[in-house]
């Protein structure tokens, strides 16, 4: 468990949820809001975050969309408590299971119309190592990217969609280990400014989906060639899904 000294607490959404998140460690940013903005989920669905960290993706997801069913695995237990912690302060209605997507728990056992997920940036190996042992999991797979979209895959529902979020340069082995039983794949590139190469994806597919692979126009983050000023840069579809919560359904239309 952390201490309170050890947290910081941060709004999300304009402030709509505060958050608290440890001063070192898996820090929360951009990326999971992004993620819950792109999860196609309607009042009265069932959703599973694999890998919830603070517990961001979920609830902002729930803030966006009331009267979801929300559930969420999580394998630090320091990082469970403090999602379960932070979905009471926010009012919000998320169980958080403590557990390994390697060995589902039982209670996981069900189908879901939506999983998302944020799974780790980095394979083992690459780069140097985070000196905190929470960011260190969240960072870099232990478990390999095959077997998060495998134990995603089986946790859907017939029809239900999969939303993740990753490294632009791991588009190709994220795609290679997705298999047939997920099919009307889409890719949402993430520029972090114009004209520049995206550095993120996210991908939604669908289970037995049908339709034709779609690789999208990019979403560019950042206004300007660089960072100019003391300020975040958004540009304003951006800013509406980090200070408003907007959705990014037209994205893929």
């Amino acid at each position: 468990m952390f201490h309170p000294e050890e947290l910081t607490d941060d709004g999300f959404l304009g402030q709509r949820l505060h958050i608290l998140q440890p001063r070192q460690g898996y820090r929360a940013a951009t990326d999971p809001v992004l993620l819950a903005a792109a999860v196609p989920a309607r009042s009265g669905d069932s959703v599973l975050e694999l890998g919830c960290g603070a517990g961001v993706a979920s609830l902002c997801l729930a803030a966006r969309v009331p009267g979801l069913g929300l559930t969420a695995l999580e394998r630090q237990p320091a990082y469970a408590a403090l999602a379960r912690m932070n979905a009471r302060r926010n009012g919000l209605g998320l169980t958080v299971v403590e557990g390994d997507l390697a060995a589902m728990p039982k209670g996981l056992h069900r189908p879901f119309d939506h999983v998302m997920a944020n799974p780790p940036y980095f394979a083992a190996g690459d780069g140097t190592a985070a000196g905190d042992a929470g960011r260190e999991a969240a960072l870099r797979e232990d478990t390999p990217l095959a077997a998060w979209i495998d134990a995603a895959t089986r946790r859907l529902a017939p029809g239900g969609w999969l939303t993740l979020i990753h490294l632009a340069a791991r588009l190709p082995h994220l795609l290679a280990v997705m298999d047939r039983r997920m099919g009307s794949q889409s890719v949402l590139p993430l520029a972090p400014r114009p004209g520049r190469a995206a550095s993120r994806v996210i991908l939604r597919a669908r289970k037995g989906g049908r339709a034709a692979f779609r690789l999208l126009s990019p979403m560019v983050l950042h206004d300007g060639a660089a960072h100019d000023a003391d300020r975040d840069s958004f540009t304003a579809e951006v800013r509406a899904v980090l200070r408003d919560g907007a959705d990014l359904s037209s994205r893929f239309v």
